[in-house]
């Protein structure tokens, strides 16, 4: 895994190998990661990334985290409340050296609570694929406070999915075998 683009392009991230089942951990691919940002900043959606307030849901390598920042995010809040994917955000940090513009938070995305602090603008989401953590990270995150009115998420799953209440669909997009789905909040 590397930084696509941006001021970390070609930056190889921890490597990770083959994956961690055992840990949950799929990194979106080089691929996948960089229609994304493709997506957003060529899918009218303005430019949703520069300046933005980034929180990264089932961060696992925080690699879509990290692409944010290097394209021009001013923070990045990582959750993942597993070992190893602490482990590895640690690590990309160091390499980054961007520890002052990251924290890292050992929570379950879907059990957010209340925010302490100014709610966030852009959130991507990679939760286990089938078993409806998505929707009820997004759900979490509304109701505690953290996201902006006008939040863009995106969301990656295995097959195609519903916005939950308080948000609107905006686009869907299939590559390979990752669904990536592009919601706003609703105010």
């Amino acid at each position: 895994m590397r930084i696509i683009a941006g001021n970390f392009r070609g930056t190889a991230l921890a490597s990770l190998g083959s994956g961690d089942t055992g840990a949950h951990l799929r990194p979106t691919t080089d691929r996948v990661r960089e229609s994304i940002f493709n997506l957003l900043i060529n899918g009218g959606y303005g430019d949703p990334v520069t300046d933005a307030r980034v929180l990264d849901l089932f961060a696992g390598t925080g690699a879509l985290g990290f692409e944010a920042l290097s394209r021009g995010a001013a923070h990045v809040l990582f959750v993942d409340d597993g070992i190893k994917a602490r482990a590895l955000i640690r690590e990309n940090t160091d390499i980054l050296r961007a520890i002052g513009q990251t924290k890292l938070f050992r929570r379950d995305a879907t059990k957010m609570g209340p925010v302490n602090g100014a709610p966030y603008n852009l959130v991507f989401l990679d939760p286990p694929y089938g078993k409806a953590m998505g929707q009820t990270a997004l759900t979490a995150c509304l109701e505690g406070g953290w996201l902006t009115d006008d939040a863009l998420c995106i969301w990656e799953e295995n097959a195609r999915q519903i916005a939950p209440s308080g948000f609107t669909m905006l686009d869907a997009r299939k590559y390979g075998d990752t669904w990536v789905h592009i919601l706003e909040t609703t105010a």
